[in-house]
């Protein structure tokens, strides 16, 4: 082979490997989230929420399973990394979170903000697994 080849063979795998790592990376909200929520003092309720992209909007549940409540609204706004999530739960409990997303350049971002859920308003912070 000549030299030139290898130079493009070189070129062709670098290039396809750093197209594979930054796809797997993703849109900012994809993956799984914990944390809890205080809707009083000294209050925690655990919240797990799972989001991800389906090149078209955000899906996503609140504490998955079979008490598990879909997002009816899921926002990101990324000029401001603010995020806004409404969703219905099956006691009729409407639930309102606004949030900003932190430490974008990490995996293990962050969104904390306001959690309102029926009558019950308190903060939240989350973090992706």
């Amino acid at each position: 082979m000549h030299r030139r080849s290898f130079f493009w063979l070189g070129l062709f795998l670098i290039s396809g490997i750093s197209v594979a790592a930054w796809a797997q990376e993703g849109h900012p909200l994809t993956g799984s989230w914990h944390g809890e929520w205080h809707p009083a003092a000294g209050q925690k309720i655990p919240i797990f929420i799972f989001m991800k992209w389906n090149s078209k909007v955000i899906e996503g549940t609140i504490n998955p399973g079979r008490n598990g409540v879909p997002l009816k609204v899921a926002n990101l706004d990324a000029s401001n990394w603010t995020v806004h999530f409404e969703a219905d739960t099956k006691d009729q409990k409407h639930i309102v979170i606004d949030g900003k997303l932190d430490n974008i350049g990490s995996y293990n971002r962050t969104i904390a903000g306001t959690w309102t859920e029926g009558s019950m308003t308190g903060d939240f912070k989350i973090t992706r697994d």
